[in-house]
């Protein structure tokens, strides 16, 4: 409302600024005084100033609303996104996102700002241009309603047009980004393949259909063009008719005025419907924005009427009482009405075919899957009830693909800085690092590179168990930690764990069965139920299943 009222002044100040002059060029040819000069030029020279401030303040408010808005935008999109379930991630092509990201914030960010201002200067021109030619000629009225009404026509016509051809451009950009960030990620593969032909055309081809869709709108342009220059020139016509028809009656100052205001409105006209047209269709982007920022987002990150305390869990007991879930609503459940209870301290070895539910397990104690059924309780808390943070903080897990940072060395072991130079020597001494960091010339300020492609996977995998050995919280995961790992430094890590981790709750999904063979008691899950859980001595004597995978492994 600030903004189109600055407009609003800003037309009426150059108006009356023209008004003015047309009066003082009216009374030309009489005497004037000193006097009648000043007080002409002064007038004038106020509603100049006037007009200068009004459009510096209106241009102003515009960006500075326009930047706030887009901020306001992008701020909603991200943290939605840093906090939207993983099922989001696994079901929405990257190219997708990154197109929110990237091309729709950048036209929220500088195109719609820039038109907005663009539809108002050309709007309160446009309505300016008609206010002084009625002024001037009253009769122009009956001209102005049939071509108001076929300018609306043409308007409508096309922005529906255009607006649908903008979001099919910005739905067939998405695959080219996505094609585009896949063949950078895979293009050792691509290489080793000699496949880089077929990857370009199939570029080409995205290009092109993103193309297909670009050139109409181009097309549907021109075809406006042609119509509002038509309108303009009528606009044009009618005003010099009528000044014609009323020259004995009209000041020459006024006919001026007319004339020159309506030779300037096909111009604005055609500006203005392709404003209104770019606004509409730039508009598609918060649309796009919009729809991302509200997709169903994970629990609140801490629940204050629900905190646990800061020692818990002291025990580490975990329990699934009925447990069941599901990846997504319609799919079949993954784990299936599982009823278990972990003692504190107690290490279980989780073991089962490919698509039993050993992953789906680990997902379910840090809520990144939610329950179907069931709950899950550690320590008499149900994790249900508190906070991701509160629950997330409290475990540890070392992933089967480890993770990396850009950053430092020290950085990724220790984030937040909670622990001194001395820990965290102490936890590589521990997970067999201390040796290599020591040969690196910036030692624990060695630059880890994206995804810590600088280290061998090997070594990424003990800086997760050095992270976690530095956590050491009372509940460990290690979702087959050691697959990346040679045998010999696999045996020293499970003594590690073993030796530090020994009042811990342990939860091991095995990869090598002879890692868990000494472990308290060994999970057999079978198709996301539980098959076996006893001790590993009890399980082979049973000869099931866990009988016949040692077996398989040739451990019997």
């Amino acid at each position: 409302m600030l903004i189109c009222l600055l407009y609003c002044c800003q037309s009426a100040s150059a108006i009356g600024a023209n008004f003015w002059l047309s009066e003082w060029a009216n009374d030309s040819g009489n005497n004037k005084t000193q006097s009648s000069i000043s007080l002409r030029v002064g007038v004038y020279a106020a509603l100049g100033l006037t007009q200068g401030i009004l459009v510096m303040a209106a241009s102003f408010t515009l960006m500075i609303g326009g930047l706030g808005a887009a901020r306001h935008l992008q701020a909603q999109l991200l943290d939605n996104k840093l906090h939207t379930p993983q099922a989001f991630f696994d079901t929405t092509p990257i190219g997708r996102i990154i197109n929110r990201f990237g091309k729709d914030i950048n036209v929220i960010d500088e195109v719609i700002p820039m038109t907005f201002q663009m539809f108002l200067t050309t709007f309160f021109v446009s309505l300016s241009t008609l206010i002084v030619i009625l002024i001037s000629t009253p009769w122009f009225i009956l001209v102005i309603l049939p071509l108001t009404l076929l300018y609306i026509l043409v308007q409508r016509f096309y922005v529906a047009t255009s607006r649908q051809l903008k979001r099919l451009e910005s739905i067939s950009r998405s695959p080219v980004y996505s094609h585009f960030s896949e063949t950078i990620t895979g293009s050792s593969v691509i290489r080793a393949y000699n496949r880089e032909k077929s990857f370009i055309a199939l570029n080409d081809i995205k290009v092109d259909a993103n193309q297909k869709s670009h050139y109409p709108g181009i097309v549907s342009n021109r075809w406006l063009g042609i119509r509002i220059e038509f309108i303009g020139s009528c606009i044009v016509l009618f005003a010099a008719l009528f000044v014609v028809i009323g020259r004995k009656h009209l000041n020459p100052g006024i006919v001026g005025l007319s004339v020159s205001y309506a030779l300037q409105v096909t111009m604005a006209l055609n500006w203005m419907v392709r404003m209104t047209s770019d606004l509409e269709s730039n508009i598609v982007a918060v649309e796009r924005v919009k729809e991302y920022s509200e997709t169903t987002t994970e629990a609140p990150w801490v629940i204050e009427a629900n905190r646990p305390g800061k020692s818990w869990p002291e025990a580490g007991n975990v329990k699934f009482n009925g447990y069941s879930v599901r990846y997504r609503e319609g799919l079949d459940l993954v784990l299936k009405d599982l009823n278990l209870s972990i003692r504190g301290g107690e290490k279980v070895g989780i073991v089962g075919r490919t698509g039993a539910g050993k992953s789906s397990m680990t997902l379910c104690l840090f809520r990144i899957l939610e329950a179907s059924k069931g709950e899950i309780t550690i320590d008499g808390v149900k994790i249900a009830d508190i906070g991701l943070h509160d629950l997330r903080s409290k475990l540890t897990i070392i992933p089967q693909d480890p993770v990396l940072f850009s950053g430092t060395l020290r950085m990724n072991l220790d984030p937040f800085d909670h622990y001194s130079d001395e820990e965290v020597w102490s936890v590589l001494e521990l997970s067999h690092l201390k040796q290599y960091v020591l040969s690196l010339s910036a030692g624990l300020h060695h630059e880890c590179s994206e995804g810590g492609e600088n280290l061998s996977v090997g070594q990424r995998q003990l800086v997760c168990l050095a992270r976690a050995l530095l956590r050491k919280t009372r509940i460990l995961i290690l979702d087959e930690a050691t697959a990346a790992i040679d045998l010999e430094t696999d045996d020293l890590i499970q003594s590690t764990i073993r030796t530090q981790f020994d009042n811990c709750t342990v939860l091991t999904i095995a990869h090598r069965l002879n890692t868990i063979l000494d472990y308290d008691r060994v999970l057999v899950l079978d198709k996301g139920s539980i098959a076996e859980f006893d001790s590993p001595s009890n399980l082979m004597a049973q000869k099931g299943i866990f009988y016949n995978m040692a077996k398989d492994a040739g451990l019997t």
